[in-house]
């Protein structure tokens, strides 16, 4: 059998450690060759480990060296250097990699004895940890020290609930667009985006000044963008395919509990709502509204309400109403419309443009996708009970982001979102949660997340709970806080063997043609109408 390559440049050898706390190893060269989050192989007598540098350390044989150092004196700098001064790294095995071609990765189950040398990991290495260039193998960036692909496996990715976290300008929204990509060109799943900044659609605008692409632009009619129906809006709506209206009646108890805080609902208002509910079916928030003080005094005393409780909702849910695109009544052709998008492979795109409140984005959001849900559960039982493959619901992914209002400890629980994402793959539809705010996320909800995608965090909370349930969690905590504030992110999770650092792929020319999405203005002007009508 083959032998893998081996041209790798060596770094060290192991001295100690432990499979609990990591390996220690004496470098060959100076520490400022080494990084924090560096990948190397360590060559032990019977297998290889891929392994990750999560510490540095500066050590001395002898302790009076530190305390009378020889200041300003180069040359005793340098004959010290790699005999009484030297440096250690802590290394922390990921893999162990197979020993010829045929052989697969297996998880870390031992450790190198002493003295193993230690190497730098090749091209070669990374080609067999992360995968070959393939339709369903996307490259999500490279090693800050290497010009390698790092590529996710997307079948894996999307059949699991994923996240992307970081803080506010550390290229989330870039992030997420290149994993939309990266579904739509491999045909891994449908997308539901809810674009609350309308950065996902059509074209929007980098922090740099410079225009990007949206999906839109990349994919042609692959992808379909709808609005929310504004009453005074003067924009040319050539481009979009259709505008969304809500009804009053189509509003359920259920919508209105991720509303508490954005309309300080108290906690007597999920039992009143229940309690309209259960009289009025569908016609219970239309109802409500219609209330006087008389009528809301007539049902509490016939229901066991709060007269008080009822007016306080009404004033609160007033606001609903005064939304510009909530009508008394309305019907479910347009969802429907999208669901059948969505069902038959194609992607849509639901921009909220000039709403960017929480609370039209939190309506309209759990408004759809619990439709969805049911449709996509009752599709799963279907096939349950036919077993025809054509039954079977086309993988979906749905895109939020401020996703802890929806996911909080308090609401989890009781939304759609919540729900989905415990389910996970259960009924085919899974949750690509964008958010700065990961502690703010229900404990239970991140331990569901399949692949997390991390740019900078710098509160200890939110770090945290990035590596809820992750084992050796120290040290890769270290790794994160070392990224920069763009392009780099921390990938672990199961659409990947292990995790790794990476430079994020850029969303530019070159990606457009990678992608094989790229169309230029003619072929959208003949397909669509031009781009530059479309918001004039």
């Amino acid at each position: 059998m083959a032998k893998i390559p081996q041209t790798r440049n060596k770094l060290g050898v192991v001295t100690g450690g432990s499979f609990v706390k990591g390996l220690n190893a004496r470098l060959d060269q100076s520490v400022e060759d080494i990084r924090v989050g560096k990948f190397v192989v360590i060559r032990g007598v019977k297998h290889e480990f891929f392994s990750m540098v999560t510490d540095i350390v500066l050590e001395a044989t002898n302790q009076k060296i530190l305390i009378d150092p020889p200041e300003g004196d180069a040359f005793v700098h340098e004959v010290l250097a790699g005999t009484a001064t030297y440096g250690t790294i802590t290394l922390t095995p990921r893999l162990m990699l197979p020993a010829t071609l045929e052989e697969t990765l297996q998880p870390v189950r031992t450790i190198p004895s002493h003295f193993s040398s230690l190497y730098e990991a090749s091209e070669d290495d990374f080609t067999l940890v992360f995968g070959q260039e393939g339709p369903t193998s996307f490259e999500i960036g490279r090693p800050l020290d290497m010009e390698v692909p790092v590529r996710i496996n997307l079948e894996r990715f999307v059949e699991r609930s994923n996240g992307v976290f970081g803080k506010s300008g550390t290229g989330k929204s870039f992030l997420t667009r290149l994993l939309l990509c990266g579904t739509i060109a491999a045909n891994t799943a449908s997308n539901l985006v809810f674009d609350m900044h309308s950065e996902y659609g059509w074209g929007a605008t980098a922090e740099s000044g410079t225009s990007v692409k949206g999906l839109r632009q990349l994919f042609g009619s692959e992808v379909r963008v709808y609005t929310l129906f504004h009453p005074h809006s003067t924009r040319r709506r050539s481009g979009v395919d259709g505008e969304l209206v809500i009804g009053l009646n189509q509003v359920e108890v259920e919508d209105v509990v991720p509303l508490q805080d954005e309309l300080n609902l108290s906690s007597t208002a999920t039992e009143s709502s229940h309690l309209l509910a259960d009289r009025f079916r569908e016609r219970w928030l239309t109802t409500l509204l219609d209330m006087d003080s008389e009528a809301m005094k007539e049902f509490a005393e016939a229901n066991g309400a709060h007269a008080g409780s009822l007016s306080a909702l009404r004033r609160k849910l007033l606001q609903v109403k005064r939304l510009g695109f909530v009508q008394d009544h309305a019907d479910f052709s347009m969802v429907d419309g999208m669901i059948a998008k969505l069902e038959q492979g194609q992607h849509v795109v639901l921009d909220f443009g000039g709403y960017d409140s929480a609370l039209a984005y939190m309506l309209v959001a759990n408004i759809l996708t619990r439709r969805i849900h049911r449709r996509w559960e009752q599709q799963t039982h279907t096939y349950q009970d036919s077993g025809n493959v054509a039954d079977k619901p086309r993988q979906l992914m749905i895109t939020i982001e401020e996703a802890h209002k929806f996911l909080n400890p308090t609401t989890a629980r009781q939304t759609i979102f919540g729900t989905i994402a415990r389910e996970m793959r259960k009924y085919g539809v899974t949750l690509l949660v964008v958010d700065q705010r990961p502690s703010s996320i229900d404990s239970e909800v991140m331990s569901q997340l399949g692949t997390r995608i991390t740019a900078l965090l710098n509160d200890e909370r939110d770090i945290d709970a990035v590596f809820a349930g992750v084992s050796g969690s120290s040290g890769l905590k270290a790794v994160l806080a070392t990224l920069d504030t763009r392009q780099q992110a921390l990938v672990l999770g199961h659409a990947v063997p292990m995790a790794v650092v990476v430079r994020t792929r850029p969303y530019d020319e070159a990606f457009y043609r990678a992608i094989g999405g790229g169309r230029n203005h003619r072929q959208l002007r003949e397909d669509e109408g031009s781009i530059d009508d479309l918001f004039a």
